[in-house]
């Protein structure tokens, strides 16, 4: 097997594509072409605008990190400690020595000194499942620190496996609110809400994945332990038992919402305003995140 661009022996195929790559022209070419892409076509940031990638140790976000730094943009990591005992020890590491390696910032903030819990505490405490508080937290802390450090942009490593696996659920449950807003690119829409992207929506998990083995990038390999039951997961392995069968229809399911799909699922319009705990984005008086906050056992701690 033959790479296509410059026909040296192939290490990775794409099936959706229909094609193999050897090693540099998938990473240097395929995949930061992809990158590239996502950025332009949906103006996500330019080289003057400080971005904030959210990084937690794994393949998809270290090697959004890579590729961001690699083509000269002003992009610094930030860490957000979970709590969750030797898992979180270990991403810390890797992302630590990650941005180490390459002379990159990476801000940690850690739950347990800014926010008085830690995602095990929270679940324990049976408010909400545990990878429910996992991401309202992660929504809230990551805009919060893009927020008061200036950044005008926050990316994360979300890949076309995830965004097709969340539009999979949304569209079974007929989340009509959350078809409004699934997009590669949520904009800011006052002081309190820093703009969101998804540079990697057009990317596979197995291509993130073959990018950090070829580049020799170490990531964490073991999922969370808290993850064990998560929706999301089982609509992931639904999709990849589809997509072995039919190569591309992932992308096929997930462009065909944003291109033809999204249109017809107008935004509600409902007003957002600041929180008036935290400063983020909400409809009501408390964001949803200060509201648990304020359910869990564990006091705050302030900073």
């Amino acid at each position: 097997m033959k790479c296509r661009r410059c026909r040296a022996r192939a290490v990775v195929e794409v099936p959706r594509a229909n094609a193999a790559f050897c090693g540099t022209c998938f990473t240097d070419h395929y995949v930061r072409n992809l990158v590239v892409r996502a950025i332009r076509h949906d103006r996500m940031f330019g080289h003057r605008d400080r971005v904030l990638v959210a990084v937690s140790g794994g393949k998809d976000s270290l090697m959004l990190w890579d590729v961001l730094l690699e083509l000269g943009y002003h992009v610094d990591g930030l860490y957000l400690g979970l709590g969750i005992g030797g898992y979180s020890t270990r991403s810390h590491e890797v992302c630590q020595s990650f941005a180490d390696a390459r002379g990159a910032h990476l801000r940690v903030l850690d739950m347990a000194k800014s926010e008085g819990f830690t995602i095990p505490a929270a679940a324990a405490n049976g408010t909400r499942p545990a990878c429910a508080v996992c991401g309202l937290s992660k929504r809230s802390l990551f805009n919060r620190v893009a927020r008061d450090e200036a950044y005008d942009v926050v990316a994360t490593g979300h890949n076309l496996d995830d965004e097709a696996a969340v539009l999979l659920g949304n569209v079974l449950r007929w989340e009509t609110g959350f078809l409004a807003r699934q997009s590669p690119v949520l904009d800011a829409t006052d002081a309190s809400f820093v703009k969101k992207v998804k540079p990697l929506y057009r990317l596979m998990e197995r291509e993130t994945a073959a990018y950090c083995v070829i580049k020799g990038i170490d990531y964490v390999v073991e999922e969370c332990p808290l993850v064990e039951g998560n929706t999301q997961m089982r609509y992931k392995t639904l999709l990849d038992q589809i997509e072995a069968d039919l190569p591309g229809t992932k992308h096929n399911f997930l462009f065909g919402f944003l291109e033809k799909g999204r249109a017809h699922f107008p935004r509600d319009g409902v007003e957002l305003v600041p929180c008036v705990e935290c400063g983020g984005p909400t409809s009501s008086d408390v964001c949803a995140y200060c509201r648990a906050r304020q359910r869990l056992t564990l006091p705050l701690v302030s900073t």
